[in-house]
């Protein structure tokens, strides 16, 4: 019996408690079967080393679960059915192995400023009223509401008001509740073309078909998005996933002048905090803050897994989309919400991003330079920015090909046509934000190589 209980060493709490979750466990995922007979309490008990008292205990429980049935003179035994109705083992598909991920969307998660983090919380729990602990606005805590506005406003040119602020589990649920909201208008939504894959699939989820809209050495062209007929679109100015492109100021003036005739800009704020050329451009919600929906989230500065941003909304958007937060979750948890007020108002999220950003950089070169000597027919683009970078291939060489003949060597790379609507030239991405310089330059040389067999 004590082989089935793997799990009767593990976890805390008392012995009744541990050898209870052994036991259901053992039952969930099929290790004890229905109608099997458990040993009595009193030899259990010694094979265990416990009391008599403490197995009773554990099957009291798991009887009054439903997990077993204890009947007079047949002793105790599994209940039928209950394996079926459990989580059971889940068996997960193994991801072919990858020794270099440059697979673009994640940060260097070994640069999260855990102690600083650590140190916002505590701050945070010491100072927090009882009643922040509890049910506030969906919309988000007072504190980070203007802690957020403020440096949106130093560091992004953001127009923004406490009050159109509002706090969200990261871009991913800011868009799922905009589509709900821009639904009940009845907005067609326009995308950049080729754009996010994930994005696309989040978008379709909701319902929504959007049109697509080319991107080319300046962004998106806007006189398409006119022509389209769409009555807003989804932007990532500051850095274009995938192609790394800026969008230009003469394009900015132009995307501007259309939310300003009718039309509705979403703009997430995609990789706007790393640029490497020169400051940060401005958020082009600064040039018709009353037209743009401006999105950003703390996935690629400190990590996705604190599903934490936010949304600056225009005045006809902000009870709507607070209505839409409110039925969908009652608000983003408050202790990562004052966390993260305490990060900023002590200036430790702004030396978190002055700290990675040159190391961002020589990641990015590292692997510039890489390609540069083992592919040096692909051309590069988005360098300048961001933390991943786009590499057109030569002609007559398939994105799918290179990347399974690049993982076959360790290598994991992004393709670009899962983003597409409409055709284009075969392309990668590339992310390096967590790989260390040397490692890249060694994925350069197999990323050559797996180039040369795609031919």
């Amino acid at each position: 019996m004590r082989e089935l209980l793997v799990e009767w060493g593990d976890g805390d709490g008392d012995l009744a408690g541990r050898l209870t979750r052994g036991l259901r466990a053992a039952v969930r995922d099929g290790r004890l079967v229905a109608g099997e007979r458990l040993p009595g309490s009193r030899v259990l008990a010694g094979e265990l080393g416990v009391s008599r008292g403490v197995v009773v205990e554990a099957y009291e429980q798991l009887a009054a679960e439903g997990y077993l049935v204890g009947r007079r003179g047949s002793g105790t035994r599994v209940a039928a059915g209950v394996a079926d109705a459990g989580p059971g083992r889940v068996e997960r598909a193994a991801p072919a192995a990858s020794r270099y991920d440059l697979k673009p969307g994640t940060p260097d998660l070994g640069s999260f400023p855990r102690a600083a983090w650590a140190g916002a919380v505590r701050r945070a729990l010491l100072g927090a009223a009882n009643s922040e602990l509890g049910y506030a606005d969906p919309a988000g805590l007072p504190q980070l509401r203007r802690e957020l506005a403020a440096y949106l406003g130093r560091v992004r040119a953001v127009v923004a008001r406490p009050e159109r602020v509002a706090v969200v589990s990261g871009v991913g649920q800011g868009l799922a509740l905009l589509m709900q909201v821009l639904a009940a208008e009845g907005r067609q939504l326009a995308v950049e073309d080729p754009g996010s894959p994930g994005t696309l699939e989040l978008l379709r989820a909701h319902g929504v078909r959007p049109v697509g809209v080319p991107v080319d050495q300046e962004g998106l062209v806007v006189r398409e998005l006119a022509a389209s007929g769409a009555q807003a679109v989804l932007v990532t100015p500051a850095h274009q996933y995938p192609t790394g492109v800026v969008l230009s100021a003469r394009r900015r003036t132009e995307l501007a002048a259309w939310a300003r005739a009718g039309g509705l800009v979403v703009e997430d704020d995609y990789d706007a905090e790393f640029r490497y050329d020169r400051e940060p451009v401005g958020a082009v919600q600064g040039l018709a803050p009353e037209r743009t929906v401006y999105l950003g989230s703390l996935s690629k500065t400190l990590a996705p897994g604190l599903r934490l941003g936010w949304a600056v909304l225009p005045g006809h958007l902000v009870e709507p989309f607070a209505h839409a937060k409110r039925y969908a979750d009652l608000g983003t948890g408050a202790v990562d919400q004052l966390a993260f007020a305490a990060l900023l108002e002590s200036g430790g999220y702004d030396r978190h991003l002055r700290a990675v950003r040159p190391r961002y950089r020589a990641r990015r070169d590292a692997l510039v330079a890489g390609l540069r000597e083992h592919l040096p027919q692909a051309e590069l683009r988005g360098v300048a920015a961001g933390l991943h970078l786009y590499a057109d291939l030569p002609d007559g060489v398939g994105e799918q090909a290179v990347a399974d003949a690049a993982l076959r060597r360790g290598v994991r790379v992004a393709t670009v046509a899962p983003g597409r609507l409409g055709p284009g030239r075969a392309a990668i991405a590339l992310g390096y934000a967590g790989v260390a310089e040397q490692r890249l330059r060694e994925a350069a040389a197999l990323l050559g190589e797996a180039v040369r067999e795609a031919f």
